[in-house]
């Protein structure tokens, strides 16, 4: 792994991960080319903001779930190799049922540079550290549609209150938010802002 690069739970105790492109739960339908471990790695800077963003969010009764950090280039190739294949209808009502799989990257939810590869974003959820369980937030990790949209109508009033929370809870620790994506957070002083980085988590 590359210097500066760590594994996020060696180093920020008490946060819940599923590594989603490690596992066939994502919208390609299996594990992704790059992600050789069901872990989420990220830089030395993303770990010290989501220490901030977890005690901000154990604050108001909430634990982070990570669904993925670092991504290595290799990786979003594999997106864009799969955004040009037939559609197999295997994810589609799941992850985009409003698009076609070639529309992913016109559309923002997917692109050929991400940030992602620069070690310092987030794709993330809340859960009640009371009961364990993940806040409803209209529409699941990868929903490629309007719903997912940060003020997006057509979510009940709970839902929008959840997804402010994150907000909350992330612009505390130092992140700022992507508009189409109400899971994905950046580091606004990232240490590699243009930097693509390739090497596979394992």
């Amino acid at each position: 792994m590359k210097d500066d690069f760590v594994h996020v739970d060696e180093i920020v105790p008490g946060i819940r991960w599923d590594a989603k492109y490690a596992t066939w739960d994502n919208f390609t339908g299996k594990p992704v080319d790059g992600y050789l471990a069901n872990r989420i790695v990220g830089t030395k800077a993303l770990c010290a903001a989501l220490e901030r963003a977890r005690d901000e969010a154990a604050s108001r009764g909430f634990g982070l779930l990570i669904w993925d950090g670092y991504r290595p280039q290799r990786a979003v190739d594999c997106f864009l190799r799969w955004s040009k294949q037939p559609e197999d209808g295997r994810t589609k009502s799941r992850h985009y049922p409003n698009i076609e799989r070639s529309e992913m990257f016109d559309r923002g939810y997917v692109a050929t540079k991400s940030g992602h590869s620069r070690g310092s974003t987030v794709d993330l959820t809340i859960y009640r550290l009371a009961t364990g369980e993940l806040a409803p937030m209209g529409g699941d990790h990868d929903l490629m549609d309007e719903v997912s949209h940060h003020g997006a109508p057509g979510i009940t009033p709970g839902e929008a209150e959840n997804r402010r929370q994150l907000r909350a809870i992330m612009e505390a620790g130092g992140f700022q938010a992507y508009d189409y994506e109400w899971w994905h957070y950046t580091l606004k002083d990232e240490p590699y802002p243009d930097t693509y980085f390739d090497f596979p988590v394992e």
